[in-house]
């Protein structure tokens, strides 16, 4: 959404309609074309009171409270991360929203800003496109951002590329390199509610509700990663591609062994449930479950924590991660290329 001149959407799709043709009734972005395109999606958007220039120019422009600033970028592939007959378009935007998000407040930082990249087919209807604007800035919102510029193109399927901006307001990034042995590790978030309704979905099913809900948009606990940076936290990570396999790379960076406790994790409601459907166990769920992006973090065994802050295990000399004292013959998570 850089270099463009901004017109307003209505003016965008006046020329191309003909008489009664609205978005409504099926333009494609091919027909809207990339500056009327443009115009919609930023029509979507709340303006961003941080911005100093934003969607619209060659570049965006941001204010911001501290010098340094934390960066990070995903990107989602029709058929790989999602799919157009399981999601809506606003679940789409919703979830590539929320996992940069959570990667901001992962290093204990306040999520500022969003800029967008999307490819998709020229066939493809403009309200596709404008619902997912929706989402990506219904789940800005929900973190305290605002989307500010972007790219679009054209390719075979739907792509989606986020990158997300946020600040240290003053405090010390908090990396994965920092876990101690004797230090206590917590989780705050949902874990294994996004991998039950994946399993739901492939089974073709959309009951419960609740799990297949927290599949298609996650709701990472973005005021945790500042606050856990507040409480002392000596590492943190997002819960990605599984509990296990992200508390992997904790302990790699740290140089220390995780031992995870199973009698701390206890399936929620809705993996209960989904679990009856499916006939499975719940808790793989939630140690190898990915896409809740509940945020996992080391403090020191003397520090005091919130409720929502759970613990789940330890640090020890060593390396790697356990599971109840052994090693886990079980599936860690998601591997990407595997």
């Amino acid at each position: 959404m850089a270099g463009t001149r901004p017109r307003s959407a209505a003016s965008a799709c006046s020329g191309l309609s003909g008489p009664g043709r609205s978005l409504e009734a099926g333009i494609t972005i091919g027909e809207l074309g990339e500056f009327g395109l443009i115009d919609a999606i930023a029509a979507a958007m709340p303006a961003a009171p941080g911005a100093i220039v934003g969607i619209g120019d060659d570049a965006a422009v941001l204010r911001v409270c501290d010098p340094r600033i934390v960066a990070t970028t995903d990107l989602l592939v029709q058929g790989r991360h999602f799919r157009t007959d399981w999601s809506g378009p606003a679940d789409v935007g919703c979830k590539a929203a929320a996992q940069n998000l959570a990667d901001v407040a992962a290093m204990g930082a306040v999520p500022e800003a969003l800029l967008v990249g999307l490819a998709a087919p020229s066939a493809l209807p403009v309200t596709w496109a404008t619902g997912l604007a929706s989402g990506l800035a219904e789940e800005a919102a929900r973190a305290g951002a605002h989307v500010i510029g972007g790219d679009v193109s054209e390719a075979s399927l739907i792509m989606v590329s986020v990158t997300a901006i946020g600040t240290m307001a003053g405090r010390e990034p908090v990396t994965r390199s920092g876990a101690r042995p004797s230090d206590v590790v917590a989780v705050a978030g949902r874990l294994g509610h996004s991998a039950a309704g994946l399993a739901l979905l492939r089974a073709g099913l959309t009951e419960p509700v609740a799990a297949v809900a927290a599949h298609r948009r996650p709701q990472p606990p973005y005021a945790a990663g500042p606050e856990a940076a507040a409480l002392g936290a000596t590492a943190m990570i997002d819960v990605s591609d599984g509990l296990l396999a992200d508390l992997g790379h904790v302990a790699a960076a740290s140089g220390v062994l995780i031992d995870v406790e199973t009698a701390r994790l206890d399936p929620a409601a809705p993996l209960l449930e989904a679990a009856a459907v499916l006939d499975v166990r719940p808790l793989e769920w939630v140690m190898s479950g990915g896409e809740d992006h509940a945020l996992a973090a080391t403090f020191p065994p003397d520090a005091v924590l919130p409720p929502h802050w759970v613990v789940i295990g330890r640090a020890h000399e060593g390396q790697g991660v356990r599971v109840d004292g052994t090693n886990y013959a079980g599936p860690f998570g998601w591997e990407h290329f595997s």
